[in-house]
């Protein structure tokens, strides 16, 4: 494991588009460098990635979609200082797609929805945008957004029935 506590941020951003670019998203120092990046994010104060990937993870179980909203309340920040860092290249959602790529997870994200989409899992087209570029970030080939969201969405809920088997 590669010692990265004396790296910059700069210097991690860089290696990670290497590794992106190379289409080694799979290579364990990036899996390395999604984690590093993702603990840096949530020690300068942003939304809290363990406790959102707690709530999507109890969501995946009950079979239940979130909002933007519910984990920004699990990070105990509220949304007018969350909804700035939710989304977009690097927010909050980008950096969860990151750790549960790294973590061997699936896309818990996908669960997460606007407050229109909680009763039926579906995202807006923004936000359908950003989780498919997102995905295609990390190397996972995206064709027609809309099923590959539904695909993603449903792949969670699938682990959620295993955990609540094993657990």
């Amino acid at each position: 494991m590669t010692n990265l506590t004396e790296k910059t941020d700069t210097e991690i951003d860089q290696w990670i588009r290497n590794h992106e670019q190379k289409g080694a998203t799979s290579a364990p120092l990036y899996l390395q460098l999604l984690e590093e990046r993702a603990r840096r994010s949530q020690e300068k104060g942003h939304l809290n990635i363990d406790m959102s990937l707690e709530l999507l993870a109890q969501a995946a179980i009950e079979q239940r979609c979130v909002t933007y909203g519910d984990l920004a309340k699990a990070s105990k920040v509220g949304w007018s200082q969350a909804r700035h860092r939710m989304s977009g290249a690097n927010g909050h959602l980008d950096r969860l797609l990151d750790v549960c790529h790294a973590r061997g997870l699936p896309m818990l994200p996908a669960i997460c929805v606007n407050e229109s989409g909680r009763d039926n899992g579906e995202l807006e087209a923004s936000a359908l945008g950003g989780f498919a570029a997102g995905a295609r970030r990390l190397g996972v080939a995206v064709a027609e957004e809309r099923s590959f969201h539904r695909q993603a969405r449903d792949a969670c809920w699938h682990w959620g029935r295993e955990q609540s088997r094993t657990g």
